[in-house]
Formats: C-alpha cells, structure tokens, sequence
C-alpha cells in the first residue's frame, strides 16, 4: 500500500457536537465521490467495514432487526448491536450510532451521529475523520489500510486533528485523557 506513507488528514472540519451533560453526540459530515449505493456497501457489507471501520461485524448490517456483533479494535469484547433501522441506501441506525446518505451531485453527503462520552469527543472526531480518509479512498480503488484505534492515535496528524476539534468543540485537552493528571 503505497499511498499509506504518504497520506495526511486534512485540517479538522465538518463535525460538531450536541451536548447533553456527560453524553454527547458527535456529529460529522463528509462528502464522498462515490454513489450512496457504494457507500452503503462500505457501511453495512463486514468485509469493507474490516478495510476502513474502528470495528469489525461479524454479519451484515444492512437489515433491520438483524443482531450482530461489533467488535472495536483494541476492545476484546464484541458488543451484541441489533440493526434498529436500515432504509438502503439513506438510513442506518444501530445502537448509538445512526448514519445517513445524500445523493449530491455523482456522490453521497454522509453524516454520522455517535453517542460519545464527552471526555472523549475530540479523539473520536480524529478518528472517525482519519476512518473517513480510508473509506473514500477503499472506494476509490485505491486502499490504505485500516488506520483506527492505538494504531491512529500514534499515526502522523491524529494529535494535531484532536487538538484542532478539542479546539472548534470547547474541550479541555488536558481533562480529555483519561489518565492526564487535571492541572
């Protein structure tokens, strides 16, 4: 995978969050230049989600009522996830994750809504922009690999995008990590 060394996510853009105490909702929008069928696929088919997503499912997304197992890398336990809703190619919801699709153009507005405990939104924005990258250019015929949890938080730009969202969200960096000391 050639193109890996030389991948940089851009400037942080296209997220926000909604706040509701401890729990917040992250929500970011990515234009992709591929139809909304093909990012379904991405989205709901388990083999693409092992090339792009921060979790593996060992079964299909794509049908409501369907219970899967998610398994987020660098977790060791699978997370049973029933599919609440999946109206191809527009709608998926699971759990506390709700995705949609908007044709625009020859290719798919794709926003993603994910509960998110607020000490962690800025490093979920970071990967999920950094999963974004991946996912747009697998489609695109030109994959880089998986790039998600520890894996992406040492990757060249990860720091810098948490920062930049920390930053546009109004989050303390420092009260963000876990394990950081509170100044």
């Amino acid at each position: 995978m050639p193109d890996r060394e030389q991948y940089a996510p851009g400037p942080a853009s296209g997220a926000q969050v909604q706040k509701d105490g401890e729990k917040w909702t992250l929500i970011l929008v990515r234009e992709l230049r591929h139809s909304p069928e093909k990012v379904w696929q991405a989205l709901t088919d388990p083999a693409h989600l092992r090339e792009w997503a921060p979790f593996e499912a060992d079964g299909n997304l794509g049908t409501a009522g369907t219970t899967v197992n998610l398994t987020w890398v660098g977790t060791p336990m699978p997370l049973e996830t029933k599919v609440t809703r999946a109206d191809a190619p527009k709608v998926l919801e699971y759990n506390d994750t709700r995705w949609e699709l908007e044709a625009i153009g020859g290719g798919t507005r794709l926003t993603l809504w994910h509960n998110i405990d607020r000490r962690f939104v800025s490093w979920g924005a970071a990967g999920w922009h950094i999963c974004f990258d991946v996912l747009d250019r697998l489609l695109a015929g030109q994959p880089i690999g998986r790039i998600a949890g520890s894996e992406a938080m040492k990757f060249e730009g990860w720091q810098r995008l948490s920062t930049e969202y920390a930053k546009q969200f109004g989050v303390d960096t420092h009260r963000s990590r876990p394990n950081a000391p509170k100044p």
